[in-house]
């Protein structure tokens, strides 16, 4: 059974080494906060004017500002910064967190769509920073597709094979 660090690698065509290669530079550091909040207000600014009705409905709920500032200091924090998203909200758990959208293929795609635009329309993001960071996003969101199946497989009901092998409570 492929972990799903190994499914995000497959689906998203970046292996793990080019994913966390963010890792090897403090992106945060290098680029400030600034950086990362004109990014995340690009990006969300996208996001809840995208011309796609079944993409924006998944952010209705969402509170714009609030979504920026949960990115930026997510970000800033998983790119060497001070950990802004922890203090303020707890450890990221960015499976548990995503639990309520429907994270699947079309919508990790349409979501990347937008941070690709995002990210090129930031110009103080350097074309190698922009690399790393995009290979990060890439991997990251089939990492969130990979655990929103796992999740879909856990509330299905057992089969009729696997509820007959089961024994009886007494």
């Amino acid at each position: 059974m492929q972990s799903l660090q190994e499914k995000a690698s497959e689906w998203s065509g970046v292996d793990q080494a080019d994913a966390f290669a963010i890792d090897t530079t403090n992106l945060f550091q290098k680029l400030g906060l600034q950086t990362f909040i004109n990014l995340s207000t690009d990006f969300y600014n996208r996001v809840f004017e995208d011309e796609e009705v079944w993409f924006k409905s998944i952010f209705v709920n969402s509170k714009k500002e609030e979504a920026i500032q949960n990115q930026y200091e997510f970000f800033v924090q998983r790119m060497g910064g001070p950990p802004l998203y922890s203090q303020r909200k707890g450890h990221p758990a960015l499976i548990g967190r995503h639990r309520p959208f429907p994270v699947t293929h079309e919508a990790a795609e349409r979501w990347l769509h937008h941070m690709q635009k995002a990210l090129d329309s930031t110009p103080d993001i350097d074309a190698d920073s922009k690399l790393k960071l995009m290979n990060f996003f890439r991997h990251t969101a089939f990492f969130l597709v990979a655990g929103d199946q796992l999740k879909n497989q856990n509330q299905q009901p057992p089969s009729k094979h696997e509820a007959s092998s089961k024994p009886a409570e007494v």
